[in-house]
């Protein structure tokens, strides 16, 4: 399956994306370019697909990616995937996250899109 290289190395690309899946699990949303949202989407919903399993093993393998923060009322993100997120999408099979685009940034003129969990 073919990814998006993002322009970057694959370290950069790496940190880049687990910066943006623990700032959506943190927020709930966020805004970013379309071609990020589109790369962001499946590594979400793998995500959520790991918090679905609640196994040891899923957790580990979801902690290996998530990063190590914690949002406003001091749930880090692995629990708040696992405990809030997660149990949401039960009965869904895929399709976790949308993304919307809203028009393109002022400066470069980048489209923009916001990435949001269905609700």
């Amino acid at each position: 399956m073919a990814y998006s290289r993002l322009r970057r190395s694959s370290d950069a690309r790496k940190a880049l994306l687990r910066d943006l899946v623990t700032d959506l699990i943190l927020n709930g949303q966020i805004e970013t370019t379309v071609t990020k949202a589109k790369e962001l989407k499946r590594i979400a919903d793998k995500m959520v697909t790991l918090g679905k399993a609640n196994t040891l093993h899923a957790r580990r393998q979801a902690a290996a990616f998530v990063r190590f923060e914690k949002d406003e009322e001091g749930n880090f993100a692995i629990q708040k995937l696992f405990n809030e997120i997660a149990p949401k999408f039960v009965d869904r099979n895929g399709g976790y996250t949308r993304v919307i685009k809203t028009g393109f940034r002022r400066g470069d003129a980048a489209p923009m899109a916001i990435i949001s969990w269905v609700e």
